[in-house]
């Protein structure tokens, strides 16, 4: 019996052991938190001009950081895309000035070979953005948060723009998630709140 009793008691000592190693593990990940949180991003606003696939004016999309991510919101007027879904994407430069292609908007915002894609393993990219839905009359409303990137410094250097691709974005394949061509882009800037 009393073999019994310390062998029960050894089990309850390593238990409480092994519940403060979680629980300092636990700690030690909410120090490590805490210390990410120390990094604040630069607080902005910014706009894009949304254009078609002929270079005209068909809305506009708003851009805000926040503590923890971008909030991006987009309206479309009446006959801007074909109904059904559309990948959407951040690319690494400020440039819609080649309507048609919108080539000049250059690849994916943080492009990394492999890792484009929400859903992908290897991912995502900076740029990686939810789809847009067209509804029958072309027109379409968005609203999205994404904690990928940071404004302020995605519009340092060569800028940012937003593109609208033909299809829908697929999440996973390489490079671009099946979207296909480039049918509407945004250049994005700076704005007053």
């Amino acid at each position: 019996m009393t073999r019994l009793l310390l062998a029960g008691a050894a089990a309850l000592a390593l238990g409480a052991c092994a519940h403060t190693a979680e629980h300092g593990d636990h700690a030690h990940h909410h120090g490590d938190h805490g210390a990410a949180e120390a990094h604040t991003p630069e607080l902005a606003v910014a706009k894009a001009t949304m254009l078609g696939a002929d270079g005209l004016e068909i809305g506009w999309a708003r851009f805000e950081q926040g503590p923890h991510g971008v909030l991006i919101r987009m309206e479309l007027a009446p006959g801007s895309l074909t109904p059904g879904w559309h990948g959407l994407h951040l690319h690494e430069v400020g440039d819609c000035s080649d309507p048609g292609s919108y080539m000049l908007s250059g690849g994916h915002h943080g492009k990394a070979p492999g890792a484009h894609g929400l859903m992908n393993p290897e991912g995502p990219e900076e740029g990686d953005l939810p789809n847009v839905w067209a509804a029958s009359d072309g027109s379409a409303g968005y609203e999205a948060f994404t904690t990928l990137t940071e404004l302020v410094p995605a519009l340092n250097g060569d800028g940012l723009s937003i593109i609208i691709h033909a299809n829908e974005d697929d999440h996973r394949s390489q490079p671009i998630g099946g979207a296909g061509p480039r049918v509407a882009c945004g250049v994005v800037a700076r704005a007053e709140p």
